[in-house]
């Protein structure tokens, strides 16, 4: 391997800290029933307060909270009963000194009570009258009408993906659609001259399917973008150039798997570079697999140069281009990845200065360390999720408590 290739080697850190692209998507609206997943270019504000009026949380009695000071078991306060509000309708009977007026959850609180009996600590002593057991203080068994949210308040932030419990703040404020990122076209270049379409049926010796593309495909979706597939590129220099030249005209970020030789990956570094200004950011990651990662800039489009092993391919991705992707699409609040904690089933050495991402299963509540050659795809496919071992650690030991990021 060339040695210039490893002498710029970046911690994982520095290069997604160091490396921001200043590509970002245009906007577009869409629809509520269509933006899950989608990113907000501004904040998505309310127009009203929610829920717009005072309203039970019980099933009781909306009465004055004064009247039942002192209330108890052995001496009931007593009220006679005004009325009733139907769910759905405003209240029509109001709450005067010693009356109570029977409302349902979710009911508006008539005019004049300011907390609801829960209908537990009363009693029916005769019609139409009934005595309470216990106090209750202004504002028990209500909400506020803008305790949900307030006029103006933000119902969704700018660059955070919307959730489905999102989707339903959204419904709730009568919010029909929102103006959010269009999402990241993302060029896939595969390179080698061994590599073949995965729909090939008979393979010749020496030659691998495509799997890299299809799985990046699948990481490109999961982190909001659009996949653009650009074929199978030989090593051939000119051709790879003018490859990732129109995938860069056409494209908000474009992702080529080098093929697997020193020489497939020295003609990647050359025609990334031909590509302009401002060019190659860093040629190394410090970590493992995934060392040979290719970051480049093409004008504003990011570029993103993979080892031509799958797996390293993808636990590189997933670490490093997921969140340029993201980012091209206008996500500045990330939804957190899944995890849980585990016990180390055993121990896993690692070199200090490189960030080590380590395959697991997960099996009562052990992470069981996955070990195998950087071209076995299969690692991924047993894996629960991984561990990653930070570059000042030299290793984890057995039974240690770690993190495991989990796939979802």
């Amino acid at each position: 391997m060339s040695g210039r290739e490893f002498f710029t080697a970046l911690p994982v850190s520095e290069a997604l800290a160091g490396f921001r692209p200043g590509r970002r998507t245009g906007t577009e609206r869409v629809g509520r029933a269509d933006a899950l997943g989608r990113v907000p270019a501004s904040a998505v504000t309310s127009r009203t307060a929610l829920p717009g009026f005072t309203r039970s949380t019980v099933d009781g009695f909306a009465v004055r909270a004064a009247d039942t000071h002192g209330a108890s078991e052995a001496l009931p306060a007593y009220f006679e009963v005004a009325g009733s509000v139907r769910m759905g309708a405003p209240a029509a009977v109001a709450v005067g000194h010693g009356t109570a007026v029977a409302v349902p959850t979710g009911a508006a609180l008539p005019e004049g009570a300011d907390a609801v009996l829960m209908v537990e600590h009363t009693q029916q002593t005769m019609p139409g009258m009934i005595e309470a057991s216990r106090p209750v203080a202004v504002g028990d068994g209500t909400v506020r009408a803008d305790e949900d949210v307030a006029a103006d308040d933000v119902l969704a932030p700018a660059g955070r993906p919307l959730r489905a419990q999102d989707l339903g703040l959204l419904a709730a404020a009568g919010t029909g659609d929102v103006v959010v990122r269009a999402k990241p076209r993302v060029g896939i270049v595969s390179t080698g001259d061994e590599v073949v379409p995965p729909e090939t049926e008979q393979l010749l010796a020496g030659q691998v399917r495509d799997a890299t593309a299809s799985a990046l495909a699948g990481l490109v979706i999961d982190a909001g973008g659009i996949p653009c597939p650009r074929g199978i590129v030989p090593d051939d220099a000119g051709v790879l150039t003018r490859t990732l030249e129109k995938a860069a005209q056409e494209c908000d970020v474009v992702v080529v798997s080098a093929g697997s030789s020193v020489g497939a990956r020295d003609e990647t570094v050359a025609a990334v570079e031909a590509l302009g200004e401002p060019g190659v950011f860093c040629h190394g990651l410090a970590i493992k697999p995934g060392k040979p990662t290719l970051l480049a800039q093409a004008g504003e489009v990011p570029v993103i140069g993979l080892p031509g092993n799958p797996l390293s391919a993808l636990v590189v991705f997933r670490l490093v281009g997921v969140p340029i992707v993201r980012r091209v699409g206008g996500v500045t609040l990330p939804p957190a990845e899944p995890s849980t904690t585990a016990e180390l089933a055993r121990r896993v050495a690692s070199a200090a200065g490189r960030l080590d991402v380590v395959q697991v299963r997960v099996q009562d509540g052990r992470a069981v360390p996955l070990f195998g050659a950087s071209a076995l795809l299969s690692l991924l496919t047993t894996a629960d999720g991984y561990v990653v071992i930070d570059e000042s650690a030299t290793g984890l030991d057995e039974g240690q408590h770690v993190t495991v990021t989990l796939y979802r």
